[in-house]
């Protein structure tokens, strides 16, 4: 599907804000000092972010806001599902590590999926920002923005949360698991 060719009916907009404010208003601990007035607005002026905020909440993503960036004027919208989003894992990196893998290919990459949406996964200091506003990724794990020194050598990152704490790890580009998907972050 292409996500950037998809329009919304304004069924699907007025539902999509009402699940949004809900959300929005059930977990004030994320964005304590931002008003959801504010965000409606951001959002019926943004109608391209409305489309993507409906892929993520589509596949399981549940997109909150968790802070706002004074230097770009753009609120953080995040994957807020406890777990990575069950409808995206089961994906191996990047598109050169889907490519270079021969024998059981996944159906695709965690940047090639988000790319076509229009995001970039998290990097580890988004994903510790995330991190700090709950727990998420207990059973799960993510895939995170791997700088390209890594990338070249063949790896790449991923994070979780255990044992009260944060962790990044890393593996082959290629592999891919059940229970490994990835997050992103769309500014609004």
């Amino acid at each position: 599907m292409k996500y950037k060719d998809t329009v919304l009916s304004s069924e699907e907009i007025a539902s999509l804000l009402e699940i949004l404010r809900t959300r929005f208003l059930s977990n004030m601990t994320r964005h304590a000092s931002i008003g959801w007035d504010t965000m409606e607005e951001r959002l019926r002026n943004q109608p391209q972010k409305l489309r993507i905020l409906s892929e993520m909440e589509r596949t399981g993503g549940e997109p909150d806001v968790i802070g706002y960036n004074e230097t770009s004027d753009s609120y953080l919208y995040v994957y807020c599902s406890a777990e990575s989003p069950a409808g995206r894992r089961s994906l191996c990196y990047d598109e050169t590590a889907l490519a270079n893998r021969k024998k059981n290919p996944p159906e695709g990459s965690a940047e090639g999926l988000a790319a076509e949406m229009g995001l970039e996964l998290l990097d580890e200091d988004q994903y510790l920002r995330l991190q700090k506003v709950g727990v998420f990724d207990t059973k799960s794990s993510s895939w995170i923005r791997t700088p390209q020194a890594m990338r070249t050598l063949g790896g790449a990152l991923f994070g979780d949360s255990r044992y009260g704490r944060v962790f990044f790890y890393h593996n082959g580009a290629d592999s891919y698991y059940a229970s490994r998907g990835f997050r992103t972050q769309l500014l609004l």
